[in-house]
């Protein structure tokens, strides 16, 4: 669990998100509010609940880039989800609890790779082993040892004569292979054939996760099959280094640290929650949707989830959900609902002054990735400022005047601009280019202009 300070946890996310400083300190509060429950005394510590929260505001104001950037931030098992995805229980569909599932896979998954990771120089060796084993043929002296049960003695001063004779080869070999010299050599490898016949199953209990069961099963009854293939010495190793690395793991440890992590510090992020809220009762294509909610509130409030790793508890993991909220009040969730997302916070529009802090700020922002693009072509592209401050002028206009989705607006803007140096970059003779506020408007201009067209092409 990362113990960042919640100053540090803003600090951070202010290099990749522009403004919405109420949302990132609720959030920070939420995420040290983890950590210090770690150090309260165990009798008390159970009887504190994660406060979840809400992030309402429309789409393209930041809501999911800051639980994405949160996920990167703290070393918390993260799963991000669609609300919309989810059906109540009786319909085809995601049932709420694989979200916990989902969870705990991810995170086995990641501390599987950590843990191969750790043991990657040892599974290196024993594979560098293995691969010599089949790089030098057994000799006639060990195969008259078989052959030959009688003559133990004589075969024994054989051995004993050869001993240093191999071992010197063994280590001529490993030189060799070590220098890539057997680089272009071809051995034969027994590979596992992973083909396995798909059965799906239609259950309460999720139907993905009583296929997985299924799968296990019956890849317990069905021998596993092999099959030889002839490969060159480094994808050998590579793959033997694999089998060896997943050898050495203790997968009962890394699922045991797995659940101990998703109970205690696990983080899921609800998204598009607003599309659940069903407007008119339980009409039409909204008959599942009161449905989700109610099948959300024991996972909110805490339960066991059985999962094929075991059983999870949800009491302490902390949930953000987020909407736009266009159609539909919070206030519509049904009460209950409410009653376990006491934090709400809502984000503000963005204006076009944010857009041009985000076209130019963040470590990721808009204008580099375009001139780290074409930079790939030989060219250099320079934005003057008044350029720059007439995208975010258009992006605003054109999100008042057509629906207003924030700061993707941008992107149709900027591809939109650049569409004619994008496309003949690579036959460019003039490889400095300034983009310049008559560019921005002979491009964009008519296209504003003209709301018809900015509605379909904007």
């Amino acid at each position: 669990m990362s113990n960042l300070k919640p100053k540090e946890i803003v600090k951070e996310l202010d290099k990749y998100i522009i403004g919405q400083g109420k949302a990132k300190r609720s959030v920070a509060i939420a995420l040290r509010n983890r950590w210090r429950r770690q150090q309260v005394p165990e009798d008390l510590r159970d009887e504190i609940a994660p406060k979840n929260i809400i992030l309402i505001g429309p789409t393209g104001v930041g809501k999911t880039e800051i639980a994405r950037r949160l996920s990167n931030l703290t070393d918390s098992p993260f799963n991000k989800i669609e609300a919309s995805k989810f059906t109540e229980v009786g319909y085809v569909g995601r049932d709420v609890e694989s979200m916990v599932r989902d969870l705990l896979e991810l995170t086995v998954n990641t501390l599987k790779a950590r843990e191969q990771e750790a043991v990657k120089e040892k599974a290196w060796q024993i594979a560098e082993e293995r691969m010599l084993d089949l790089l030098l043929p057994k000799s006639e002296k060990h195969q008259a040892q078989k052959s030959d049960a009688t003559a133990e003695t004589h075969l024994e001063l054989l051995s004993s004569s050869g001993g240093d004779e191999s071992s010197s080869t063994r280590e001529k070999l490993r030189s060799m292979l070590r220098n890539g010299k057997l680089d272009n050599r071809y051995v034969d490898l027994e590979v596992s054939d992973r083909a396995m016949p798909v059965v799906e199953i239609f259950s309460n209990v999720g139907m993905e996760e009583m296929g997985i069961n299924f799968k296990d099963m019956l890849g317990g009854l069905i021998p596993k099959s092999t099959k030889r293939r002839k490969v060159k010495v480094p994808e050998a190793m590579e793959t033997m280094a694999a089998e060896e690395a997943q050898n050495l793991v203790d997968l009962d440890k890394v699922v045991k640290q797995a659940i101990e992590k998703v109970e205690q510090s696990g983080i899921i992020f609800l998204d598009e929650i607003d599309k659940i809220v069903g407007k008119n009762g339980t009409q039409g294509p909204d008959v599942s949707r009161e449905g989700v909610q109610r099948d959300l509130l024991p996972i909110v409030e805490g339960s066991t989830v059985t999962t094929k790793y075991g059983p999870v508890k949800s009491d302490n993991i902390l949930f953000i959900a987020a909407g736009a909220f266009h159609t539909v009040k919070p206030s519509d969730l049904i009460p209950e609902l409410q009653g376990r997302f006491p934090i709400r916070v809502e984000l503000d529009s963005l204006g076009w002054k944010e857009f041009v802090r985000i076209l130019t700020e963040p470590k990721n922002a808009l204008l580099l990735q375009y001139l780290a693009l074409l930079k790939t072509e030989g060219v250099e592209m320079v934005f003057e400022n008044d350029a720059v401050e007439d995208i975010a002028k258009i992006a605003e206009e054109v999100n008042n005047m057509t629906e207003n989705i924030g700061a993707r607006r941008l992107h149709t803007i900027m591809e939109c601009l650049l569409e004619d140096i994008l496309f003949d970059a690579p036959d460019l003779h003039e490889k400095r280019l300034v983009i310049d506020r008559l560019y921005v408007e002979n491009k964009l201009k008519d296209i504003k202009d003209d709301e018809d067209l900015s509605r379909y092409i904007l």
